[in-house]
C-alpha cells in the first residue's frame, strides 16, 4: 500500500475479507466445509491487535518447540499465542461433536 493511502482498519478489514473468501475457496476447491480457521502469532513481535479487532479469538499458547521439533529439544524456545476464527456459527459443536459425513479437514471420517 503506498504511504498517501489511508484505510482506517485497514488489518482487520483484510482478516475478515481474507477469511470469508477462504471458506468459499475451500468449499469450491476441495469440497470441504471448513470449520475454523487458525494462526500462530509471536507475540514477542506481534501483539494480536487486529486478530482481536477482526473478531478472532485468543485461545492459548504453543509450547515454543515447532513443528520441526521432533526430538523435543527447543521446549520453550519461542511460543507463540494462538488465535482461531469460527467459520460456521456452530463450530464449537461441531469440533467437539466430531467425525460424521460434513466432517472437517482433517476429521475422520
Amino acid at each position: 500500500i503506498v504511504p498517501w493511502v489511508r484505510v482506517k482498519n485497514l488489518a482487520s478489514t483484510i482478516l475478515s475479507l481474507s477469511v470469508r473468501r477462504m471458506h468459499e475457496d475451500w468449499r469450491e476447491q476441495y469440497a470441504v466445509e471448513p470449520w475454523l480457521a487458525e494462526t500462530l502469532v509471536d507475540p514477542a513481535r506481534y501483539g494480536g491487535v487486529c486478530y482481536r479487532a477482526a473478531n478472532w479469538i485468543l485461545v492459548g499458547t504453543t509450547s515454543g518447540r515447532g513443528r520441526m521439533d521432533r526430538e523435543h529439544q527447543r521446549h520453550g524456545a519461542r511460543p507463540k499465542s494462538v488465535w482461531v476464527c469460527p467459520l460456521v456459527s456452530d463450530a464449537r459443536a461441531r469440533l467437539c461433536r466430531g467425525g460424521g459425513s460434513d466432517a472437517g479437514v482433517g476429521s475422520p471420517q
